[in-house]
């Protein structure tokens, strides 16, 4: 208990503290206090948040949840970033494949249950990747949705009992394509094609130019998020 209320304060301080710093400083921050306990996680939609992080600390590890149901987009996404920054790719993959999720709980589970999809495929198997970890990275933005609007540059995660460190929080979405522009980020190009938020091909669906960037999630389903980051 005492371990865990240490964490919390040592959260709570950083978080005030680094509260608008820049990107690196928080990463900065993070790196120093965990050192190879801290990990990125990655949709591979963009490379931005791993660009960050290996200027900051090369070598780190950089978890992405191979789900079985990506766009072939998104899996050269990963092997490119592999293969171009200095981090240590690791890939994740659920317990099931989806042949044998098909088998065990019926063909097209994304359509009948979405939210049990996810939690097969995305929440459980990155829940334990990140036991080895003391902390992760994550790409999250307050201006993404509105249940992430309160989210900060450091946060205690007590359902993983971990810290959780979001360095472009506050960043508006002008800021994250003119670094990307600047520091030429790789970037999924399904992007050009009309994704600007990019999930597992069979919930994923174009967006009109214009319209919310997150309404080709679960398009028709009034699901927001995964369930990662709730």
């Amino acid at each position: 208990m005492s371990i865990t209320l240490d964490m919390e304060s040592l959260v709570a301080t950083a978080a005030e503290e680094l509260e608008g710093a820049p990107a690196e400083e928080i990463i900065g921050w993070a790196a120093r206090t965990f050192g190879d306990g801290l990990c990125v996680t990655s949709s591979m939609s963009d490379a931005l948040v791993i660009d960050l992080a290996s200027r900051v600390k090369p070598g780190i590890d950089v978890l992405f949840i191979d789900t079985g149901y990506h766009f072939a987009e998104t899996i050269g996404t990963r092997d490119a970033v592999a293969a171009v920054y200095p981090v240590n790719l690791v890939n994740v993959v659920p317990k099931r494949t989806v042949a044998e999720q098909d088998r065990d709980l019926g063909p097209r589970l994304h359509n009948r249950n979405p939210d049990i999809c996810c939690h097969l495929r995305k929440v459980e198997p990155l829940r334990e990747a990140l036991e080895p970890y003391q902390a992760w990275i994550s790409g999250v933005r307050r201006e993404e949705t509105a249940l992430r609007r309160r989210v900060g540059v450091v946060e205690w995660d007590a359902r993983r009992r971990m810290v959780k460190v979001n360095p472009i929080a506050a960043w508006t979405t002008e800021q994250v394509d003119r670094y990307i522009a600047e520091q030429g980020v790789l970037v999924n190009p399904l992007h050009a094609d009309g994704y600007p938020s990019i999930g597992c091909a069979p919930c994923t669906r174009r967006v009109a130019p214009g319209a919310d960037p997150r309404s080709g999630r679960w398009a028709g389903t009034g699901k927001t998020e995964c369930g990662i980051h709730l």
